[in-house]
């Protein structure tokens, strides 16, 4: 594979792995070794390997399509991306830093509001969007955490910074195939650790448990904690089974479970009923009780909510916590770190232009070839407009969906994002990608060792979405330098 090697340019976009002069990076030089050194039938046959194993540990996700549900293998890149400790250290610091903020801000929207009265972020941005729930009026989950699991979408940028991208704060998933991609390379290409001394990702579901755990309204040596999935039809129910399993904690629907007279939490079980001290809910709260909030719904629990605000159970995440996972909210999170924490922000946001602000509004119409349009609530990457990829017609359309509906959306300039060596046919090529970790909250805050990196395997594209054809790689934090 040398000649391949010494074939790719990185000299356009950041490289998480080569520098623009074509040498590896410092902390990649012995990953990139032995990748070189590795004969082309090899390197493709560990490919096949790593294939045949995705699909004997049915690793999967569901793509929504006009066809049906089509259940496809998890994509994954053998080329692992490799990040500094010392480098990790800043990022872990500024999510964590973060994730207090806007925990803070949920709770001041459900509560006092004083970030309203104190003219930091403008009240209609919030009170009037989907995302909020009057339902929610007067609750104090335990710790005063709201976004007990939050996935935050990291890109580098040409200058190597990393900038947050955006906050999953509702129902974010993809830590599964974090570990899951540890698990692969270590399968398939066993020799590349021999050199480096790598953060575990594998502690993940005993995080998770852990925390979960502290949410426990009852004083138990070992709570009673279930996943809320909503069935086997669902895109992520891999990671729900995954997860359930890790923790040893029951994967149950909604059908499995009821609230009783003493508005406690029930699970029914062959040998009768078992309260249920913390639910790990991976339904969106629309669906979660039809009492409180869709009266169709046939995925929830009704009473839940009364339950929960009753302080007879715990949810993860806890309802009305999408309040902080909208773009338009994104904006002004810098504003929160200042006015709750009295802190400078540790961690890069990207510039956003609000749709709803008149000026900003003019100036996106005036170029939307140069930006990113994003629609405030939708995920997956879905109803966005690249401008310098999109046709004239295109940008007309998004020019009418933002004058009719300018607080739906906002945008960002198109940001020069890192690259990192892919196997694509029987080459290496640069692909763009970005990365997901995942902060856990409630007594105390915890990051993941790296995280989920989605690569774009199309040349040129910035869509790093499975659903839409992205894949993944391993992500390593190691001690060295860049």
């Amino acid at each position: 594979m040398d000649k391949n090697w010494n074939r790719y340019s990185a000299s356009k976009y950041y490289d998480e792995l080569i520098t623009p002069k074509g040498t590896p990076r410092q902390v990649a030089r012995p990953a990139v070794k032995l990748l070189k050194e590795l004969p082309a039938d090899d390197l493709a046959a560990r490919r096949t390997a790593a294939e045949m194993a995705i699909r004997e540990m049915g690793i999967s996700f569901t793509v929504y399509s006009e066809a049906g549900n089509i259940d496809r293998a998890w994509p994954f890149d053998l080329i692992p991306r490799v990040i500094t400790s010392r480098e990790w250290e800043k990022v872990r610091r500024g999510l964590e830093q973060r994730s207090r903020a806007l925990n803070m801000f949920i709770h001041d929207v459900y509560n006092k509001q004083k970030i309203f009265a104190d003219g930091i972020v403008p009240p209609e941005t919030v009170l009037e969007s989907t995302n909020f729930k009057e339902q929610c009026m007067g609750a104090s989950p335990r710790f005063g955490v709201w976004a007990n699991i939050c996935g935050s979408d990291l890109v580098r940028d040409g200058d190597g910074h990393f900038y947050v991208l955006e906050d999953n704060l509702r129902v974010p998933s993809g830590v599964s195939y974090m570990v899951e991609n540890r698990e692969i390379t270590k399968r398939v290409l066993p020799e590349i650790f021999e050199n480096y001394s790598i953060l575990p990702v594998d502690d993940y579901p005993s995080q998770l448990y852990s925390m979960l755990a502290a949410l426990s309204p009852r004083e138990r040596k070992r709570p009673v904690i279930v996943v809320l999935t909503p069935g086997i039809y669902n895109s992520a129910y891999f990671e729900h089974a995954f997860l359930a399993q890790g923790m040893g904690a029951e994967l149950v629907e909604g059908a499995d479970l009821f609230v009783g007279e003493d508005d406690c939490v029930y699970m029914r079980t062959v040998d009768g009923p078992v309260q249920v001290d913390v639910i790990y809910r991976r339904i969106d709260e629309d669906f979660m009780d039809p009492e409180a909030f869709r009266e169709d719904s046939a995925l929830g629990v009704p009473g839940l909510m009364r339950s929960w605000l009753g302080g007879k159970v715990g949810i993860a995440n806890a309802p009305g916590s999408g309040v902080a996972d909208d773009k338009v909210v994104y904006a002004f999170v810098p504003d929160m770190i200042r006015y709750y924490l009295n802190e400078k922000p540790l961690i890069r946001s990207v510039p956003t232009y609000l749709c709803m602000r008149e000026a900003d509004r003019e100036y996106v119409l005036n170029n939307l070839e140069k930006l990113v349009v994003k629609p405030a609530n939708e995920s997956g990457g879905y109803g966005i407009m690249v401008g310098p990829h999109a046709d004239k017609a295109t940008h007309r359309k998004f020019a009418k969906l933002i004058e009719e509906n300018p607080r739906n959306y906002i945008a960002q300039p198109t940001l020069s994002l890192s690259t990192a060596p892919t196997y694509i046919g029987d080459e290496i090529k640069p692909r763009h990608l970005d990365l997901r970790p995942f902060i856990l909250q409630s007594r105390d805050t915890w990051v993941t060792a790296g995280g989920l990196t989605r690569v774009a395997m199309v040349e040129g594209s910035l869509v790093v979405n499975s659903s839409q054809g992205g894949g993944s790689k391993d992500t390593w934090i190691v001690e060295g330098r860049l």
